[in-house]
């Protein structure tokens, strides 16, 4: 087991990585205030690893939470599903959530501890490797809105988070693919040395070697952990790991949430944002054609749907790094150096909309 933290002072957190760690109780007991304890999954995750949870935990009050699965149930409704089983429950302040799924559980269950009774605890166990690398570490939660993703919720850390990679195992292939894309964001935003390894290394990860995808977290949870210290409210750098983020939202809500899985839609938005770069005179465009090369070699879409670009443009101008309006996006300056930038020339961000197919070959 690899183990890490997040420092933010009185806020900081353990991140344990390794397999067979769903498990171990001994893990999850220092972050438990009473023997209240709700585990929030979903209908897929469930039937896989809910039991062994449940025994690790003990002779404890354990109510469990089983919510549809998909990027579309990310709202109120669900969340309210959370909040009356706690209250059916009469669980307390002392009481702690565990979010055992991917990002959509983990975002629920984060927002539900953020704001029942004003907060209580919760612990991430997630499943996907999206979640692992990105969603369960950094305290983002929330719920979509049908105008907007992610665009109510709260910055609210979790206690610890425990990372099983044992769970790829029955992951399926699309949703592994998705995860790969936020792994590859942070070569691409900040460690230049790590994209080198993911590409010298992703035939090993695509065929699951557990010693390549566990360094491929490790080195992911290492770089966020270090962002979120950093800016753990995202006034300044931590929104370069928004990369691709503006241009993959608007894919995702335009096309109904869950059509598009959430690193589809990012991976899409890298090649865009690499684009823009390099139409922008910031990135050359061998470096941007790289971006499009490697993520289309990790078996992700690199060219976005049909979307009108004004409809572009309106969606992403309601995307919450916009201010008043005027979008901001995360470009690259080169290869391991992400940058935001607002008021882009317009010329060239039409041109990036317009080229779709043809992105980065000029």
């Amino acid at each position: 087991m690899e183990s890490l933290i997040v420092d933010l002072g009185e806020r900081s957190y353990p991140i344990h990585i390794g397999a067979n760690l769903l498990g171990q109780g001994a893990l999850l007991a220092p972050h438990l205030k009473s023997d209240q304890v709700c585990i929030v999954t979903n209908e897929t995750v469930a039937p896989l690893y809910l039991e062994g949870v449940q025994a690790a935990l003990g002779a404890r009050k354990i109510v469990s939470v089983i919510l549809p699965d998909g990027e579309q149930y990310k709202t109120l409704d669900t969340v309210a599903v959370i909040y009356d089983k706690l209250l059916e429950h009469n669980f307390s302040r002392s009481a702690t959530l565990i979010a055992l799924g991917g990002g959509v559980v983990g975002d629920m269950t984060g927002f539900a501890a953020a704001t029942y009774q004003r907060g209580v605890r919760f612990i991430q166990m997630p499943t996907t490797l999206l979640s692992q690398v990105d969603s369960s570490v950094g305290g983002k939660t929330g719920v979509n809105r049908p105008l907007g993703k992610n665009m109510v919720g709260a910055f609210y850390q979790p206690q610890c988070v425990v990372i099983d990679t044992s769970t790829l195992d029955t992951l399926p292939e699309r949703e592994l693919l998705a995860g790969f894309a936020e792994v590859i964001k942070y070569g691409f935003i900040n460690n230049f040395g790590f994209l080198q390894w993911i590409e010298a290394n992703l035939p090993a990860l695509l065929a699951r070697n557990s010693v390549a995808l566990t360094h491929s977290i490790l080195v992911s949870c290492q770089e966020k952990a270090a962002i979120v210290a950093a800016d753990e409210t995202e006034t300044g750098l931590r929104a370069i790991l928004n990369l691709g983020h503006t241009f993959g939202h608007a894919i995702e809500t335009a096309m109904g949430y869950g059509e598009w899985l959430h690193g589809e839609a990012v991976a899409t938005g890298m090649v865009m944002a690499a684009d823009l770069s390099w139409r922008l005179g910031m990135l050359g465009q061998s470096d941007a054609i790289r971006v499009r090369r490697l993520l289309a070699q990790a078996g992700l879409p690199v060219v976005p749907p049909s979307i009108a670009k004004d409809e572009f443009i309106r969606l992403m101008s309601k995307d919450k790094k916009a201010e008043q309006g005027n979008i901001r996006f995360v470009l690259l300056e080169a290869l391991g150096r992400a940058v935001i930038k607002g008021g882009v020339n317009p010329a060239a961000l039409d041109a990036t909309l317009i080229a779709g197919a043809s992105l980065t070959l000029g």
